[in-house]
């Protein structure tokens, strides 16, 4: 069977790459062995922000005496049912997937895929039968998967992964959480905000250590005044999952201590899945775990590409779905703009929200670059303040010499929908007077971006 591409893989580059190449006229399948829509839609990206929905809700109602509002009785979080309230959100927008194939005449394949030379890849499927398929293009877009640390076994049980933290069937009364990323911090705000007593630990000097320093202690502040226990600059020496429980053993500033917990939840980062694909024997090379191609996701065997979490660079959904287009719009002869990592945002669904494009503070610095920074604080947020939730910031950064901004770092209600626009903004080239002289809409959560850049020119008005 010959087709023009094929794509290994239906996450959020796999499925995207498929449809836009087959807008571009080229027959197309693609060969998945789990869920269409890959972890992203399946285990990841969806199903979890529908179980931080349900924790937002339950927080609503535990405080709606705050907002004038008088439940009778106690509320109550039910586990079971934030699970499958998860679990069906995932199912549909899975079949949402089986539509756009069905809708953009994509064959989905079903099984296990090992690439061939030749541009050949062979599907075995769960019966165990192989059939071969040939195609001029392969991508492969494999994704990822949660990393094990050797004194951090996963047992599924004891010891879990965000696979087994997004559908447990009883509510831990202690978890500890390991790594405070995107997926350990939501994680951590979600069962600490219905009541599991949840320790996070970190082992850099901060709480989601890739964002500004000043956003990172904020939502850890954020954290401990929720009621959680926060420890940085600590490591888990081990566990001991004898017994009913977990001891974990913890090493940080003030030497050893043992915290007792129903559940660990690792979240120490993730592992490409490029196991057992056939990648030496076509002789594409690896390296530090990923797959090495060029700007536009070309290995370096003629008719071989790869996309998403197995490549350098973020490991998004946003970030694969992108480079699925620009690797196909390349393919299919067109000009494709690479893309341009420096300006690709990043999101944590936590309470606060955090969101983030460019260059931290830091880096600006060391950069070389001199600086304007401006921050604008969400307790003059006459939004913010209505809405009940006065934690957060937006803070902006410049190039004092050509008013290049060059990063852009939000904590706080709504950020993760806010950050588009400076991603705009600085693929557009705006410049702040720009900025500071569009009308921005009051009262949102979104003008404290215009009051920002103008803090950072000296022209802020409500602080």
């Amino acid at each position: 069977m010959k087709y023009d591409l094929i794509v290994i893989g239906s996450g959020p580059g796999g499925y995207v790459a498929a449809i836009r190449a087959s807008q571009l006229g080229l027959k197309t399948a693609v060969i998945e062995r789990a869920e269409l829509g890959g972890i992203c839609l399946n285990w990841g990206c969806i199903p979890t922000k529908a179980l931080l929905k349900s924790a937002q809700v339950y927080n609503y109602a535990s405080h709606a005496a705050n907002y004038g509002v008088k439940i009778d009785g106690p509320v109550t979080p039910d586990i079971v049912a934030m699970v499958n309230r998860s679990r069906e959100v995932a199912k549909n927008m899975s079949a949402g997937i089986q539509y756009l194939f069905k809708k953009n005449k994509i064959e989905h394949i079903q099984g296990t895929a090992v690439i061939l030379p030749g541009k050949k890849v062979r599907v075995t499927d769960d019966e165990g039968k192989a059939t071969e398929y040939n195609a001029n293009h392969i991508i492969i877009a494999t994704g990822s998967r949660s990393r094990e640390l050797p004194n951090l076994t996963q047992d599924g049980k004891k010891i879990i992964g965000y696979r087994e933290a997004m559908t447990l069937k009883k509510q831990p009364g202690k978890m500890v959480v390991v790594g405070s990323g995107a997926i350990g911090s939501e994680f951590a705000w979600f069962y600490n905000s219905i009541g599991t007593e949840v320790t996070l630990v970190e082992l850099l000097p901060n709480v989601v250590p890739l964002e500004d320093e000043d956003v990172s202690k904020q939502l850890g502040r954020s954290f401990k005044k929720a009621g959680m226990k926060v420890m940085v600059a600590t490591t888990v020496e081990k566990v001991d999952t004898k017994g009913r429980g977990c001891k974990v053993t913890v090493k940080g500033k003030k030497g050893e201590e043992l915290i007792n917990c129903d559940i660990v939840l690792s979240a120490v980062g993730i592992k490409s899945n490029i196991e057992n694909l056939g990648l030496k024997e076509v002789g594409i090379e690896v390296e530090n775990d990923k797959i090495r191609v060029d700007e536009y996701y070309r290995t370096g065997v003629e008719g071989y590409y790869a996309i998403g979490d197995i490549v350098p660079g973020p490991a998004l959904a946003h970030v694969a779905s992108h480079e699925g287009i620009t690797c196909v719009e390349k393919i299919a002869g067109l000009d494709p703009e690479p893309i341009d990592y420096g300006n690709t945002p990043a999101c944590t669904y936590t309470n606060p929200e955090v969101a983030s494009v460019g260059m931290t503070e830091k880096q600006a610095k060391e950069a070389g670059y001199e600086i304007k920074v401006g921050k604008f604080p969400y307790t003059a947020s006459g939004k913010a303040s209505a809405a009940g939730n006065k934690d957060g910031f937006i803070k902006v950064i410049f190039d004092a010499k050509y008013g290049e901004w060059l990063g852009a770092h939000m904590v706080g209600d709504n950020v993760t929908e806010m950050i588009a626009e400076a991603v705009v903004a600085r693929k557009l080239e705006t410049t702040s007077h720009e900025i500071i002289k569009t009308v921005h809409p009051h009262p949102t959560m979104s003008e404290a971006v215009m009051e920002a850049v103008a803090a950072a020119y000296g022209e802020v008005i409500h602080i």
